[in-house]
């Protein structure tokens, strides 16, 4: 084996092994797991929780001179303090930060690899390459991955900037966090709306202070596939984070993403897959524009209420989007040309527009058009202009990628 830094081999490995022997004689804890795949036998599995143990025995270990000497090596690698400052963050003191970041998780991969605590040179060894790997690259990779219900894939969907939503492997997220089985939605695994995660990945350059916000972006790419599917899609309720492929945290989705609205399942083909793209890219415009957040909005809180409340989001939903400051009978009438293809259509889309209730699905629609033209108030003044005669209708999304 090639190592680069022989005296943190050295304190990394003595630190380990005296460890092993302090607790060599102990009973650890185990879960026994069951991974359920859909129209297969269940797998039943033992697994020692020996990151559980030892993580409740860290302040122990810090207190051993060994830990001590393995500090004090880490401290002279300046590589070894910015990682440690990446993984715990700036409140954390640098001995705690390396302690916590370095040592310990050194220990816990070697003693996972043993399946407890029988000592084996080859785990040790490739747990510490791994280490030197993290320590001396160019950055970091970080990724965090959310169990996705709702809605089905038959193949991995980019949703581009590193989002992807794929099928779950089996036990993936018990493998890093044995905790994960207690908190992944009901029937996860063997329901076939219940098999996808929604997951991010992303490269860290050196120095880099924080991670990426994954609860914002896992949220926006869920209301993207709501918008592009009408299905009851929603992630959570937890995401699992980590960092140079080690568990780094676990925080909670967004409620307004973890929260599941009513109706049938869907899939997610390609085709909607690359519309959901498009869609989740521009919603950061959304940012900018605080009529067409607050429409987004709306929309959104309505899938989760019922009548009377839910017809009064969807009417403040579409005012916000086309009303420009006319109220809801402008509104009404802009949506019908934006969506109706005909003369004809168009009439029949404002009688059900001016009902009182817009329909659900009209408002979705209007949504995805608009979100998809780009340039609100612009789309705004051509529907205006085609109501006079001076220009045509523009034309949808879909028609124009037709064409193109």
């Amino acid at each position: 084996m090639a190592v680069r830094a022989t005296h943190l081999y050295r304190s990394l490995r003595g630190f380990a092994l005296g460890a092993f022997r302090v607790f060599v004689d102990e009973d650890l804890p185990f879960a026994f797991e069951g991974h359920e795949s859909l129209d297969r036998p269940a797998l039943y599995e033992y697994r020692p929780l020996v990151r559980t143990f030892l993580e409740s025995h860290a302040s122990e270990l810090a207190k051993r001179e060994d830990a001590r000497v393995a500090i004090e090596d880490l401290q002279g690698e300046a590589a070894a303090r910015i990682f440690a400052r990446a993984h715990a963050g700036p409140r954390a003191s640098e001995d705690d930060a390396l302690f916590r970041t370095v040592v310990m998780p050194v220990l816990v991969a070697t003693a996972e690899a043993c399946g407890g605590f029988d000592w084996d040179d080859a785990a040790f060894n490739h747990a510490y390459a791994e280490l030197e790997r993290s320590l001396f690259g160019k950055g970091h990779a970080y990724g965090a991955v959310a169990p996705l219900v709702g809605i089905s894939v038959g193949t991995v969907i980019d949703l581009g900037d590193g989002l992807r939503v794929r099928n779950a492997a089996t036990g993936e997220l018990a493998a890093h966090w044995p905790e994960a089985q207690g908190l992944l939605p009901p029937d996860f695994g063997r329901e076939t709306d219940r098999l996808a995660v929604l997951e991010l990945e992303r490269d860290l350059r050196k120095g880099e202070p924080e991670p990426p916000d994954a609860p914002g972006e896992l949220a926006d790419a869920v209301t993207a596939m709501r918008l592009v599917t009408a299905g009851p899609v929603a992630a959570g309720p937890v995401l699992f984070e980590r960092l140079d492929w080690r568990p780094y945290g676990i925080r909670p989705v967004l409620p307004i993403a973890s929260t599941q609205p009513d109706g049938e399942p869907t899939r997610l083909d390609e085709f909607r897959g690359r519309l959901a793209a498009d869609i989740r890219g521009r919603l950061l415009e959304a940012d900018e524009d605080q009529q067409l957040g607050e429409a987004l909005d709306r929309w959104e809180l309505s899938l989760f209420q019922s009548d009377p409340f839910r017809a009064e989001q969807l009417r403040e939903s579409l005012t916000y989007l086309l009303g420009g400051g006319d109220g809801l009978w402008a509104a009404s009438v802009r949506a019908a040309v934006l969506l109706g293809e005909s003369a004809e259509e168009r009439g029949r889309l404002l009688e059900l527009l001016r009902a009182g209730s817009p329909p659900p699905d009209l408002v979705r629609r209007a949504l995805v058009e608009t979100v998809l033209h780009g340039d609100r108030a612009r789309l705004l003044r051509t529907l205006d202009d085609s109501l006079v005669g001076l220009v045509a209708p523009p034309a949808g999304y879909f028609a124009l990628r037709a064409t193109a």
